[in-house]
């Protein structure tokens, strides 16, 4: 991909924008369990705060990417980098408060949850913003790709953020050191913004528009719908309910909580199996975590286009890796062997998730593309709502049940795909993409 100067060096800002949202959310997820243990809160508060945060980004993000279109992109990615850095700081100082004893710790959670809300509400302006400045930027032949290498910075901010989270845990404030840089992360990357960013309130509009990005959390890399629901026009509006998508659907909503599950619960599973001290935790949290998502992020860039399974094959291929990887994490005592699992639980997750989106696009027609994208960003979006706070409250109720239910779950998916899922659908040339 080849772009001018001045467009690379934008581009380059843009791409900073998206790591920046989703590492930092990711890194906030890795360090609050030991954080919630520390405080003495119960362990489904800890997802609770993350559920109302997706929550309130799955409704948000189709409003944000409207106005993008209509009051100019530049103004939205500040909205959306101000509302990240607001939340993160807010986050810092109520957990450093509560840390430190300054406040008891149910105030500093439950004023941690409401920076959490702000995260949801005004975070989600920046993703579709960034997609469309890079769409109109970008001739159509470029366009698939650069917003493709764009949203992949969400499945390396994955990665950066629990992997560079123990490196954060500084003096005094200890385990609420990761908020602190990362918010100041976030203000170097709004300065380069505010800076190199043309301001586009008064331009003409060129045709591109932004769409609404999945929340970005543990397990929920990119799947390319949204470059599809930015690249497309919504000519024919298919219902959930349709035949052609509905086995699909189930299948990317049933997934979808099996991912969140268990890989909300899986800070808590380790601090509890290995035994370790709160501030030791951390390391092994954020290895099990960098290992997981890039086991997925392997299977996306590099076994998928590899391989040239159809859709159908890569959800039936991934169903039962992912069913044997989430059973194995349940069962397992060690580091290395939890580790082991659940890198295998996420390359499962990681053939799946496009095998969905690849199946949603391919069960219909070119002037659905655009509605079934959005449809398909809704779903792996709303399981990340529900489904931390139902993995950690079966926790709470016997460790390794959010694993074995969820491999359960898995193997009977496995079941309804084989019978439902279209065995007629053509290779999967759009899985490439959805890095």
């Amino acid at each position: 991909m080849t772009l001018k100067p001045r467009l690379e060096r934008e581009f380059a800002v843009l791409f900073a924008v998206m790591l920046t949202i989703a590492a930092g959310n990711t890194a906030l997820q890795s360090v609050l369990p030991a954080i919630g243990r520390s405080l003495k809160v119960p362990d489904s508060a800890v997802a609770a705060a993350f559920s109302v945060s997706a929550l309130l980004w799955v409704i948000a993000a189709p409003f944000w990417a409207k106005r993008s279109d209509r009051h100019g992109r530049k103004r939205m990615l500040l909205i959306g980098m101000i509302g990240y850095i607001v939340s993160v700081t807010l986050c810092a100082v109520f957990l450093t408060a509560g840390i430190l004893g300054w406040i008891a710790p149910l105030a500093a959670f439950l004023a941690f949850i409401g920076g959490r809300l702000i995260y949801g509400a005004f975070g989600a302006a920046a993703p579709p913003a960034a997609q469309a400045m890079v769409a109109g930027a970008t001739t159509r032949e470029q366009r698939t790709r650069a917003l493709t290498l764009l949203g992949s910075a969400f499945g390396l901010g994955t990665i950066i953020g629990p992997a560079l989270a123990p490196f954060f845990v500084l003096p005094i404030v200890g385990l609420a050191g990761p908020a602190y840089v990362y918010a100041l992360i976030g203000v170097l990357v709004t300065i380069a913004l505010w800076r190199l960013l043309p301001d586009d309130s008064r331009a003409p509009r060129d045709g591109a528009h932004g769409a609404a990005n999945a929340y970005p959390s543990i397990g929920g890399q990119a799947t390319g719908a949204s470059v599809t629901a930015a690249t497309e026009e919504v000519v024919e509006d298919v219902p959930y309910r349709d035949p052609r998508i509905l086995p699909w659907m189930l299948v990317g909503l049933v997934m979808g909580h099996a991912q969140a599950m268990t890989g909300q619960a899986i800070g808590f599973l380790l601090i509890d199996r290995l035994g370790l001290p709160l501030d030791q935790a951390q390391q092994a949290i954020g290895i099990v975590l960098m290992i997981g998502a890039g086991t997925a992020l392997l299977a996306q860039w590099g076994l998928i286009p590899l391989l040239d399974l159809s859709p159908r094959m890569l959800v039936l291929v991934g169903l039962v890796l992912a069913a044997m990887g989430c059973a194995l994490t349940g069962i397992a005592t060690s580091l290395y062997g939890i580790a082991l699992a659940f890198a295998l639980a996420c390359l499962g997750f990681g053939f799946t998730r496009p095998g969905f989106t690849a199946g949603v696009s391919l069960a219909v027609g070119p002037g659905a593309q655009g509605s079934v994208a959005g449809k398909t960003t809704s779903v792996n979006g709303a399981s990340f709502v529900l489904g931390p706070s139902i993995g950690v409250g079966m926790y709470e109720l016997w460790k390794p049940l959010p694993y074995l239910t969820a491999g359960a779950a898995l193997v009977i998916l496995f079941v309804y795909a084989w019978t439902r899922l279209r065995a007629s659908s053509p290779p999967a040339e759009s899985a490439a993409p959805e890095r």
